[in-house]
Protein backbone atom coordinates (compact mmCIF):
# COMPACT_ATOMS: atom_id res chain seq x y z
CA UNK A 1 0.00 0.00 0.00
CA UNK A 2 1.26 3.49 -0.86
CA UNK A 3 2.84 5.16 2.47
CA UNK A 4 0.57 8.10 1.58
CA UNK A 5 -2.42 6.44 1.69
CA UNK A 6 -3.53 4.84 4.89
CA UNK A 7 -7.14 3.69 3.35
CA UNK A 8 -7.49 1.46 1.02
CA UNK A 9 -10.75 2.43 -0.18
CA UNK A 10 -10.42 6.02 -2.49
CA UNK A 11 -13.92 7.59 -2.84
CA UNK A 12 -12.46 10.07 -5.36
CA UNK A 13 -9.64 10.03 -8.04
CA UNK A 14 -7.80 7.34 -9.54
CA UNK A 15 -4.82 6.54 -6.76
CA UNK A 16 -3.33 3.38 -8.78
CA UNK A 17 -3.72 0.27 -9.88
CA UNK A 18 -3.70 -1.52 -6.65
CA UNK A 19 -6.79 -0.02 -5.71
CA UNK A 20 -8.78 -0.09 -8.73
CA UNK A 21 -11.03 -3.31 -8.55
CA UNK A 22 -11.86 -5.07 -12.25
CA UNK A 23 -13.24 -4.24 -15.31
CA UNK A 24 -10.42 -5.88 -17.35
CA UNK A 25 -13.07 -6.64 -20.16
CA UNK A 26 -13.59 -3.12 -20.33
CA UNK A 27 -9.71 -2.10 -20.66
CA UNK A 28 -9.54 -4.98 -23.48
CA UNK A 29 -12.22 -3.79 -25.41
CA UNK A 30 -11.06 -0.06 -24.93
CA UNK A 31 -7.62 -1.22 -26.26
CA UNK A 32 -8.56 -3.02 -29.31
CA UNK A 33 -10.67 -0.22 -30.24
CA UNK A 34 -8.35 1.86 -30.68
CA UNK A 35 -5.68 -0.75 -31.73
CA UNK A 36 -8.38 -0.71 -34.73
CA UNK A 37 -9.09 3.14 -34.95
CA UNK A 38 -12.33 3.17 -33.61
CA UNK A 39 -14.12 5.73 -31.52
CA UNK A 40 -16.01 4.73 -28.01
CA UNK A 41 -19.32 5.85 -25.87
CA UNK A 42 -19.02 4.68 -22.73
CA UNK A 43 -22.54 5.36 -20.87
CA UNK A 44 -22.80 4.65 -17.22
CA UNK A 45 -24.96 5.72 -13.84
CA UNK A 46 -23.72 8.52 -11.91
CA UNK A 47 -20.98 6.98 -9.15
CA UNK A 48 -20.37 3.62 -11.31
CA UNK A 49 -16.93 4.28 -11.58
CA UNK A 50 -16.48 5.79 -15.08
CA UNK A 51 -14.22 8.28 -14.43
CA UNK A 52 -12.26 5.94 -13.00
CA UNK A 53 -12.09 3.54 -15.35
CA UNK A 54 -10.82 6.02 -18.01
CA UNK A 55 -8.09 6.97 -15.97
CA UNK A 56 -7.09 3.12 -14.66
CA UNK A 57 -7.19 2.93 -18.83
CA UNK A 58 -4.68 5.87 -19.25
CA UNK A 59 -2.08 4.27 -16.50
CA UNK A 60 -2.70 1.28 -18.85
CA UNK A 61 -2.00 2.40 -22.31
CA UNK A 62 0.17 5.63 -21.86
CA UNK A 63 3.46 4.30 -21.31
CA UNK A 64 3.47 0.96 -23.20
CA UNK A 65 1.25 1.98 -26.06
CA UNK A 66 3.08 4.87 -26.83
CA UNK A 67 -0.57 6.72 -26.85
CA UNK A 68 -0.85 10.07 -25.39
CA UNK A 69 -4.08 10.38 -23.28
CA UNK A 70 -6.21 13.39 -22.67
CA UNK A 71 -8.89 13.89 -19.93
CA UNK A 72 -11.25 16.97 -20.67
CA UNK A 73 -14.35 16.98 -18.21
CA UNK A 74 -16.90 18.74 -20.06
CA UNK A 75 -19.18 19.38 -17.18
CA UNK A 76 -18.21 22.38 -15.95
CA UNK A 77 -18.89 23.96 -19.52
CA UNK A 78 -22.28 26.26 -20.46
CA UNK A 79 -20.36 27.76 -24.19
CA UNK A 80 -18.14 26.45 -26.73
CA UNK A 81 -15.84 28.92 -25.39
CA UNK A 82 -15.74 27.14 -22.69
CA UNK A 83 -15.15 24.14 -24.25
CA UNK A 84 -12.42 25.33 -26.39
CA UNK A 85 -10.66 26.78 -22.81
CA UNK A 86 -10.59 23.05 -20.91
CA UNK A 87 -9.49 21.34 -24.12
CA UNK A 88 -6.50 23.49 -24.47
CA UNK A 89 -5.66 23.28 -21.14
CA UNK A 90 -5.84 19.43 -20.98
CA UNK A 91 -3.83 19.37 -23.91
CA UNK A 92 -1.20 22.29 -22.74
CA UNK A 93 -1.04 19.92 -19.15
CA UNK A 94 -0.91 16.69 -20.60
CA UNK A 95 2.39 18.18 -23.20
CA UNK A 96 4.94 19.19 -21.00
CA UNK A 97 6.72 22.77 -22.80
CA UNK A 98 10.25 20.81 -21.66
CA UNK A 99 9.52 18.38 -24.43
CA UNK A 100 9.72 18.98 -28.28
CA UNK A 101 5.68 18.96 -29.30
CA UNK A 102 5.33 20.46 -25.73
CA UNK A 103 7.04 23.67 -26.85
CA UNK A 104 5.16 23.80 -30.09
CA UNK A 105 1.53 23.55 -28.01
CA UNK A 106 2.94 25.91 -26.54
CA UNK A 107 4.10 28.54 -28.94
CA UNK A 108 0.84 28.17 -30.44
CA UNK A 109 -1.50 28.44 -27.20
CA UNK A 110 0.98 32.22 -26.97
CA UNK A 111 0.10 33.01 -30.29
CA UNK A 112 -3.44 33.32 -29.87
CA UNK A 113 -2.79 35.17 -26.85
CA UNK A 114 -4.57 33.17 -23.95
CA UNK A 115 -5.07 34.73 -20.29
CA UNK A 116 -3.32 31.83 -18.14
CA UNK A 117 -4.11 31.49 -14.42
CA UNK A 118 -2.74 29.11 -12.04
CA UNK A 119 -4.80 26.13 -10.27
CA UNK A 120 -4.48 26.91 -6.56
CA UNK A 121 -4.43 22.93 -5.55
CA UNK A 122 -2.86 21.42 -7.99
CA UNK A 123 -0.37 24.47 -9.96
CA UNK A 124 -1.41 23.57 -13.25
CA UNK A 125 -2.36 26.54 -15.71
CA UNK A 126 -5.55 27.04 -16.43
CA UNK A 127 -5.99 28.79 -20.05
CA UNK A 128 -8.82 30.95 -21.63
CA UNK A 129 -9.21 33.16 -24.35
CA UNK A 130 -11.25 36.88 -25.14
CA UNK A 131 -12.18 35.97 -28.16
CA UNK A 132 -16.05 35.93 -28.49
CA UNK A 133 -16.36 35.18 -32.89
CA UNK A 134 -17.01 31.26 -32.91
CA UNK A 135 -15.25 31.70 -35.98
CA UNK A 136 -12.39 31.81 -33.98
CA UNK A 137 -13.26 29.27 -31.88
CA UNK A 138 -13.67 26.83 -34.12
CA UNK A 139 -10.22 27.41 -35.92
CA UNK A 140 -8.51 26.95 -32.37
CA UNK A 141 -9.91 23.83 -32.03
CA UNK A 142 -9.10 22.73 -36.26
CA UNK A 143 -5.96 24.20 -35.40
CA UNK A 144 -5.40 21.77 -31.72
CA UNK A 145 -6.84 18.90 -33.33
CA UNK A 146 -4.13 19.42 -36.58
CA UNK A 147 -1.12 19.70 -34.04
CA UNK A 148 -2.27 16.37 -31.98
CA UNK A 149 -2.55 14.94 -35.95
CA UNK A 150 1.31 15.88 -36.72
CA UNK A 151 2.58 14.98 -32.87
CA UNK A 152 3.73 11.48 -34.02
CA UNK A 153 1.49 9.77 -31.43
CA UNK A 154 -1.52 8.00 -30.93
CA UNK A 155 -3.90 10.46 -29.01
CA UNK A 156 -6.87 9.15 -27.11
CA UNK A 157 -9.36 12.41 -26.16
CA UNK A 158 -11.96 11.58 -23.37
CA UNK A 159 -14.25 14.11 -23.21
CA UNK A 160 -16.53 13.20 -20.28
CA UNK A 161 -20.16 14.35 -20.02
CA UNK A 162 -19.77 14.81 -23.70
CA UNK A 163 -23.77 15.65 -23.61
CA UNK A 164 -23.16 19.18 -22.05
CA UNK A 165 -22.52 20.49 -25.61
CA UNK A 166 -26.03 19.98 -26.41
CA UNK A 167 -27.19 22.76 -23.90
CA UNK A 168 -24.30 25.12 -25.54
CA UNK A 169 -26.40 28.42 -27.14
CA UNK A 170 -24.12 27.98 -30.29
CA UNK A 171 -26.71 25.00 -31.65
CA UNK A 172 -24.46 24.02 -34.63
CA UNK A 173 -21.76 22.87 -32.07
CA UNK A 174 -22.53 18.65 -32.28
CA UNK A 175 -22.53 19.16 -36.02
CA UNK A 176 -19.29 21.00 -36.38
CA UNK A 177 -17.54 18.79 -34.12
CA UNK A 178 -18.83 15.36 -35.95
CA UNK A 179 -17.28 17.11 -39.07
CA UNK A 180 -13.76 17.48 -37.08
CA UNK A 181 -13.44 14.20 -36.22
CA UNK A 182 -14.02 12.48 -39.21
CA UNK A 183 -10.75 13.85 -40.63
CA UNK A 184 -8.84 12.70 -38.11
CA UNK A 185 -6.52 9.39 -38.17
CA UNK A 186 -4.06 9.83 -35.21
CA UNK A 187 -6.73 10.89 -32.46
CA UNK A 188 -9.56 8.52 -30.98
CA UNK A 189 -12.39 9.49 -28.73
CA UNK A 190 -13.93 8.33 -25.48
CA UNK A 191 -17.32 10.07 -25.43
CA UNK A 192 -18.53 9.69 -22.39
CA UNK A 193 -21.33 10.49 -19.84
CA UNK A 194 -23.75 9.61 -17.41
CA UNK A 195 -27.47 11.06 -18.56
CA UNK A 196 -28.26 8.14 -20.23
CA UNK A 197 -30.69 9.00 -22.10
CA UNK A 198 -29.71 11.66 -23.82
CA UNK A 199 -26.14 10.25 -24.47
CA UNK A 200 -27.60 7.76 -26.22
CA UNK A 201 -30.12 9.58 -28.03
CA UNK A 202 -26.66 11.30 -29.32
CA UNK A 203 -25.48 8.52 -30.57
CA UNK A 204 -28.15 6.08 -31.99
CA UNK A 205 -31.02 8.36 -33.40
CA UNK A 206 -30.30 8.55 -37.11
CA UNK A 207 -30.99 12.11 -37.11
CA UNK A 208 -27.75 13.31 -34.98
CA UNK A 209 -24.54 14.57 -36.56
CA UNK A 210 -22.79 11.26 -34.20
CA UNK A 211 -25.12 8.22 -35.33
CA UNK A 212 -23.63 5.60 -35.79
CA UNK A 213 -20.29 6.91 -35.63
CA UNK A 214 -18.48 4.81 -32.30
CA UNK A 215 -18.93 1.56 -30.38
CA UNK A 216 -21.08 1.42 -27.29
CA UNK A 217 -19.94 0.55 -23.98
CA UNK A 218 -22.66 0.36 -21.44
CA UNK A 219 -20.48 0.15 -17.86
CA UNK A 220 -23.01 -2.12 -15.39
CA UNK A 221 -22.29 -2.66 -12.22
CA UNK A 222 -19.07 -5.15 -10.92
CA UNK A 223 -19.13 -8.76 -10.38
CA UNK A 224 -20.37 -9.12 -6.86
CA UNK A 225 -17.98 -12.04 -6.76
CA UNK A 226 -15.43 -10.20 -8.16
CA UNK A 227 -15.90 -7.33 -5.84
CA UNK A 228 -16.54 -9.23 -2.64
CA UNK A 229 -12.74 -10.24 -3.08
CA UNK A 230 -11.64 -6.85 -3.97
CA UNK A 231 -12.95 -5.87 -0.77
CA UNK A 232 -11.87 -8.83 1.49
CA UNK A 233 -8.07 -7.99 0.05
CA UNK A 234 -8.00 -4.58 0.77
CA UNK A 235 -9.59 -5.13 4.24
CA UNK A 236 -6.79 -7.14 4.73
CA UNK A 237 -3.97 -4.32 4.03
CA UNK A 238 -5.90 -2.41 6.31
CA UNK A 239 -5.23 -4.87 9.30
CA UNK A 240 -9.21 -5.42 9.39
CA UNK A 241 -10.84 -8.61 10.24
CA UNK A 242 -13.95 -8.86 8.58
CA UNK A 243 -16.07 -12.04 7.81
CA UNK A 244 -17.57 -12.81 4.60
CA UNK A 245 -20.90 -12.43 5.83
CA UNK A 246 -20.74 -8.56 6.67
CA UNK A 247 -18.89 -8.70 3.18
CA UNK A 248 -22.10 -9.71 1.03
CA UNK A 249 -24.09 -7.54 3.80
CA UNK A 250 -22.22 -4.45 2.61
CA UNK A 251 -22.46 -5.23 -1.01
CA UNK A 252 -26.48 -6.04 -0.74
CA UNK A 253 -27.35 -2.71 1.32
CA UNK A 254 -24.70 -0.10 -1.39
CA UNK A 255 -26.48 -2.18 -4.01
CA UNK A 256 -22.77 -3.17 -5.54
CA UNK A 257 -22.64 0.53 -6.88
CA UNK A 258 -19.42 1.95 -6.79
CA UNK A 259 -19.04 5.08 -4.85
CA UNK A 260 -21.57 3.68 -1.98
CA UNK A 261 -19.30 1.11 -1.82
CA UNK A 262 -16.32 2.40 -1.60
CA UNK A 263 -17.55 5.31 0.44
CA UNK A 264 -18.93 2.80 3.18
CA UNK A 265 -15.83 0.56 2.94
CA UNK A 266 -13.74 3.61 3.54
CA UNK A 267 -15.69 4.93 6.88
CA UNK A 268 -15.36 1.72 7.92
CA UNK A 269 -11.57 1.18 7.44
CA UNK A 270 -10.94 4.45 9.32
CA UNK A 271 -12.67 3.03 12.34
CA UNK A 272 -10.41 2.33 14.75
CA UNK A 273 -11.23 -1.20 16.30
CA UNK A 274 -9.95 -4.07 13.97
CA UNK A 275 -12.98 -5.86 13.70
CA UNK A 276 -15.50 -5.21 11.90
CA UNK A 277 -18.98 -6.62 12.79
CA UNK A 278 -22.41 -6.15 11.65
CA UNK A 279 -23.07 -4.06 14.06
CA UNK A 280 -20.10 -1.72 13.23
CA UNK A 281 -21.39 -1.63 9.48
CA UNK A 282 -25.32 -0.39 10.76
CA UNK A 283 -22.95 2.10 12.92
CA UNK A 284 -21.60 3.69 10.72
CA UNK A 285 -24.99 3.63 8.51
CA UNK A 286 -26.54 5.07 10.77
CA UNK A 287 -23.75 7.58 11.38
CA UNK A 288 -24.09 8.73 7.46
CA UNK A 289 -27.78 8.74 7.39
CA UNK A 290 -27.35 11.38 10.47
CA UNK A 291 -24.92 13.78 8.10
CA UNK A 292 -27.04 13.15 5.18
CA UNK A 293 -30.66 13.76 6.63
CA UNK A 294 -30.80 18.15 6.35
CA UNK A 295 -30.23 17.50 2.71
CA UNK A 296 -32.83 14.77 2.81
CA UNK A 297 -35.18 16.91 4.42
CA UNK A 298 -34.09 19.93 1.76
CA UNK A 299 -35.13 17.51 -1.00
CA UNK A 300 -38.39 16.88 0.59
CA UNK A 301 -39.26 20.56 0.19
CA UNK A 302 -37.75 21.63 -3.34
CA UNK A 303 -39.70 18.42 -4.46
CA UNK A 304 -43.63 18.55 -4.42
CA UNK A 305 -45.89 16.08 -2.37
CA UNK A 306 -46.98 13.70 -5.01
CA UNK A 307 -43.06 13.99 -6.11
CA UNK A 308 -41.80 13.23 -2.42
CA UNK A 309 -44.39 10.26 -2.04
CA UNK A 310 -43.62 8.42 -5.47
CA UNK A 311 -39.67 8.59 -4.96
CA UNK A 312 -40.32 7.33 -1.14
CA UNK A 313 -42.77 4.86 -2.87
CA UNK A 314 -39.86 3.57 -5.14
CA UNK A 315 -37.29 3.64 -2.36
CA UNK A 316 -39.42 1.04 -0.63
CA UNK A 317 -39.88 -1.06 -3.74
CA UNK A 318 -36.36 -0.69 -4.62
CA UNK A 319 -37.15 -1.42 -7.98
CA UNK A 320 -40.77 -0.21 -9.76
CA UNK A 321 -41.26 -2.23 -13.04
CA UNK A 322 -44.93 -0.50 -13.56
CA UNK A 323 -45.12 2.76 -11.52
CA UNK A 324 -48.36 3.87 -13.55
CA UNK A 325 -50.21 0.28 -12.15
CA UNK A 326 -53.36 0.28 -10.27
CA UNK A 327 -51.84 -1.95 -7.46
CA UNK A 328 -48.59 -0.04 -6.95
CA UNK A 329 -50.85 3.70 -6.98
CA UNK A 330 -53.20 1.94 -4.81
CA UNK A 331 -50.67 0.53 -2.19
CA UNK A 332 -48.93 3.72 -1.99
CA UNK A 333 -52.26 6.08 -2.31
CA UNK A 334 -50.31 7.96 -5.39
CA UNK A 335 -53.25 9.74 -7.17
CA UNK A 336 -54.28 8.86 -10.99
CA UNK A 337 -52.04 7.25 -13.49
CA UNK A 338 -51.93 10.69 -14.95
CA UNK A 339 -50.33 12.26 -11.79
CA UNK A 340 -48.08 9.61 -11.34
CA UNK A 341 -46.21 9.83 -14.86
CA UNK A 342 -46.12 13.78 -14.36
CA UNK A 343 -44.01 12.98 -11.19
CA UNK A 344 -42.44 10.33 -12.34
CA UNK A 345 -41.09 12.81 -15.84
CA UNK A 346 -40.11 15.30 -13.06
CA UNK A 347 -38.08 13.09 -10.94
CA UNK A 348 -36.43 11.63 -14.32
CA UNK A 349 -35.53 15.13 -15.40
CA UNK A 350 -34.04 16.27 -11.41
CA UNK A 351 -32.16 12.61 -11.79
CA UNK A 352 -33.57 11.57 -8.53
CA UNK A 353 -34.43 8.33 -10.21
CA UNK A 354 -33.42 7.06 -12.74
CA UNK A 355 -34.44 3.99 -15.84
CA UNK A 356 -32.73 0.88 -16.17
CA UNK A 357 -33.21 -2.56 -18.26
CA UNK A 358 -32.89 -6.12 -16.20
CA UNK A 359 -31.54 -8.67 -17.97
CA UNK A 360 -34.64 -9.99 -19.49
CA UNK A 361 -34.63 -6.77 -21.40
CA UNK A 362 -37.97 -5.20 -19.06
CA UNK A 363 -37.20 -1.92 -17.88
CA UNK A 364 -37.49 -0.64 -14.16
CA UNK A 365 -37.13 2.72 -12.05
CA UNK A 366 -34.90 3.10 -9.12
CA UNK A 367 -34.12 5.98 -7.07
CA UNK A 368 -30.59 6.85 -7.94
CA UNK A 369 -28.83 7.95 -4.40
CA UNK A 370 -28.59 4.72 -2.82
CA UNK A 371 -28.05 6.42 0.60
CA UNK A 372 -31.29 8.24 0.21
CA UNK A 373 -32.72 5.32 -0.75
CA UNK A 374 -32.41 3.25 1.97
CA UNK A 375 -33.06 6.34 4.47
CA UNK A 376 -36.49 7.10 2.49
CA UNK A 377 -37.25 2.85 2.90
CA UNK A 378 -37.05 3.76 6.75
CA UNK A 379 -40.03 6.33 6.56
Amino acid sequence: MSKQLTNPFPVSGYIGPDFFCDREEEIDLLTKAFINGRNITLIALRRLGKTALIQHFFYEVASPKKWLPIYVDLMPTSNFAEFVARLTTAIANAYPDNTVFGRKVWNWIKGVRPNITFDAYSGQPQISFETARIQEQQLSVHQLFDLLENSGRKTVIALDEFQQITNYPEKQTEGWLRSEIQKLNSINFIFCGSQQGLLGEMFNSANRPFYSSTQILNLSKLDQKVYFDFISLQMKKASKVIKDREINYILEWTRTHTWYVQTLCNRLCAQAQGKISKEVVNGEIESIFKEQEAIYFTFRELLTGPQWSLLTAIAKEKKVFAPTAGEFIRTYDLGTPASVKRSLDALLLKEMIFRQYDNSGMHYYQVYDVFLSRWLERL
